[in-house]
């Protein structure tokens, strides 16, 4: 039996399965505070989230590339590099979704390629393009989540700032309908390409070391085939409509009390950073993103609307998660190596 289509079929199992846990995990990011105002109910918001977090996994390309083809290069990459990440990313983001930390899926899935990449042959297995991307990401999504959600809410509350309480509950419901549907498509357009990337790239290995060229990086592109980009859509929107109710609750309430127009602001600010970025190929958090907004909405009302001990705790959770992937990713790698694979 052909050990090598064995680690490409485990790379594609673990792939989705990455998938279903960062729609399980990120289903907050997107429904926390349309829940937290009472705008949708839990189970109506989460299925509200699923579906647009498929159709949004249809849309762009250009983050997939990033993480197949940017990131590493897949010239020089083992079949079970990539297998190495997608067995550490799933179960970091698990046991942080089972802990109630909204954590980046994205950046659990990185430091596991980095360090696979490490294990596998050194530094010149990296590239600096996709490792700057990353790095911006790391830095942009929380800073202009912030300060975005920061403008918008000060925009509103002064736009707005005549209208009656009770007419502006009610047209901020409908309009939080449409950010928090905004920010589920969003979701659906940049975190879905994480694993796109990983598996078009363990396709990519697995092809150069059999063939000796690969079709799906003719031309100096990198082609996302319709069965890749339809699966881990499917498996993003099934993690969503299963939610992460322990980070939703982290979210939606623990971190700052939201009123429908501050969660329209919030949303508003995440869904266009997110965006942004994604047109651009940088693989940026979600979580950063609508966390960073949650609190730049709070901290207009005042520094102390926003329950700075909790964002602490997240804090702590971000900046643990690359440096526990990465030794992970080169743990799993030098496991599957004794295994006799690869």
């Amino acid at each position: 039996m052909d050990t090598g289509l064995i680690i490409l079929g485990l790379t594609v199992l673990f792939a989705l399965a990455f998938s279903l846990a960062n729609g399980w995990n990120d289903s907050a990011n997107a429904i926390a505070t349309v829940v937290s105002t009472r705008v949708l109910s839990p189970w109506h918001a989460v299925l509200f989230g699923a579906g647009l977090n498929f159709v949004g996994a249809l849309f762009f390309s250009e983050v997939a590339k990033t993480v197949g083809s940017k990131v590493i290069n897949p010239e020089l990459a083992l079949p079970i590099t990539f297998l190495a990440a997608v067995v550490v990313a799933p179960i970091w983001a698990t046991l942080c979704t089972l802990w109630g930390l909204p954590i980046s899926c994205s950046h659990s899935l990185f430091g596991g390629l980095i360090g696979a990449v490490l294990a596998s042959v050194g530094l010149d297995g990296l590239r600096g393009e996709g490792i700057t991307k990353i790095m911006i990401g790391v830095f942009v999504a929380p800073v202009v989540g912030l300060v975005l959600g920061y403008l918008i809410m000060l925009a509103v509350a002064w736009g707005f700032r005549r209208m009656k309480a009770a007419a502006a509950s009610w047209l901020f419901g409908k309009l939080q309908i449409v950010s928090a549907g905004a920010m589920a498509f969003a979701h659906g357009t940049g975190d879905t390409q994480n694993p796109m990337g990983i598996i078009v790239g363990a396709l990519v290995a697995y092809q150069i070391a059999h063939g000796g060229a690969s079709d799906l990086v003719a031309g100096g592109g990198m082609h996302i085939p319709l069965w890749v980009r339809l699966s881990c859509a499917a498996c993003m929107a099934v993690g969503t409509a299963i939610g992460g109710w322990s980070v939703i609750r982290t979210l939606g309430t623990r971190l700052a009390h939201l009123k429908p127009y501050q969660g329209f602001c919030a949303e508003t600010a995440a869904a266009t950073t997110i965006i942004c970025n994604t047109l651009g190929g940088i693989p940026i958090s979600t979580t950063h993103s609508i966390t960073g907004a949650i609190m730049g909405v709070g901290a207009a009302k005042g520094v102390r609307a926003v329950k700075w001990g909790v964002g602490s705790k997240i804090l702590f959770a971000w900046i643990f998660t690359f440096p526990a992937c990465i030794a992970g990713g080169w743990l799993v790698f030098k496991g599957l190596r004794l295994l006799g694979l690869g």
